[in-house]
């Protein structure tokens, strides 16, 4: 039987959690989750549904219209009554609440919006289908998101991180001992992350057929299932190589023998072993900054912007659907191409 990718693990585990947490909800929401599933991944399925479970909490919890039965018994037709002012009592009743367990959560802007969201999806859906005639969730504004600044390395930082890959000696005892084992490993990790912008579920996902080296690329499994070619430079086929060349001697696990990155179990790498490492190095270079593997996807498109000039090339390289996503996130440094620019062009000789 032929190994499952990664992906289609992962997949598989999701379509499984998704069932789950869609059997805590009323029973109306199979419906919208059966009817987004050809323009959603697993991923955003589930936070769907955790949003969505939020949402009825507060509503069974708070709204005294749905609490004469079940959860579960919470009806279109319920929904349909509701005004813009509960769904707003909503939102801010997700600043700060406890759940059934009793543990308290909060949300910022960014987790608001979201839930926001998810909400708007599932009424848009049945307004759509002519299951509810009433939207009242269309009625209420999206909060006003402020706009945080792009953390991501300045260039003596990258140098000073992989100096520390490959060193390690600014690490505690102990993370000596576990380094002495994987640097090789790690510094392939890294320097790939910094040398092509690839999302952590893309790098976990890498197997050893993923990787090209006559023409220095590598297959990539974007969101929405799209799989690319993104090519690498000498310094990521380096330390590439050196790693390919340890693999080989490692007798990975039954299901993992294909994974390129394996842990010290000889299992494929998961994404959370994946930011901790990220953390661990990148604690000894910058306590400042709060640095991640979407970070080091940051400084790739930073750096990639700085050489080039071209928002096409970093959207079509970072795998951005939408180019505004990605002047979005780069539009100080556009700002500042657009101030170079005012002396170029000469109107007369002086």
């Amino acid at each position: 039987m032929q190994e499952q990718s990664y992906h289609e693990q992962v997949d598989i585990q999701n379509t499984y959690r998704l069932r789950e947490l869609i059997a805590t909800l009323p029973p109306f929401t199979k419906d919208f989750f059966r009817g987004i599933e050809p323009r959603t991944s697993s991923k955003t399925r589930i936070a769907y549904a955790y949003d969505l479970n939020i949402f009825f909490q507060f509503l069974y919890n708070n709204n005294s219209t749905f609490q004469k039965g079940e959860l579960k018994d919470i009806t279109l037709e319920q929904l349909e009554q509701l005004s813009p002012m509960d769904i707003e009592e909503y939102l801010d009743y997700l600043k700060v609440y406890q759940n059934r367990e009793k543990k308290t959560h909060s949300n910022k802007e960014r987790g608001i919006m979201r839930k926001l969201s998810s909400l708007k999806s599932m009424y848009s859906y049945f307004y759509q289908k002519e299951l509810i005639t009433y939207n009242p969730a269309a009625l209420v504004r999206m909060p006003k998101l402020h706009e945080k600044n792009i953390v991501r390395l300045d260039v003596d930082e990258v140098a000073l991180l992989l100096d520390q890959v490959e060193q390690g000696n600014k690490l505690t005892k102990k993370q000596q001992t576990y380094h002495n084992k994987t640097r090789i490993r790690d510094l392939a990790l890294m320097t790939l992350l910094l040398g092509t912008g690839i999302r952590v579920s893309e790098c976990v996902g890498l197997n050893l057929n993923d990787i090209d080296l006559k023409n220095s690329g590598i297959k990539v499994h974007r969101k929405g299932g799209k799989e690319v070619m993104v090519y690498f430079g000498d310094e990521v086929e380096q330390a590439l190589l050196e790693y390919l060349e340890e693999r080989k001697h490692i007798l990975a696990e039954e299901g993992h023998e294909q994974a390129l990155f394996l842990s010290m179990q000889r299992k494929r790498l998961n994404v959370r072993s994946v930011e901790n490492l990220v953390k661990k190095y990148s604690k000894t270079v910058t306590t400042v900054k709060n640095i991640t593997p979407h970070k080091l996807r940051s400084t790739y498109g930073t750096n990639l912007y700085k050489e080039t000039g071209d928002i096409y090339l970093v959207a079509d390289v970072l795998g951005h659907s939408d180019v505004n996503t990605t002047k979005k996130h780069y539009a100080a440094m556009e700002d500042e191409h657009r101030r170079k620019a005012r002396n170029i062009v000469k109107l007369r000789e002086i």
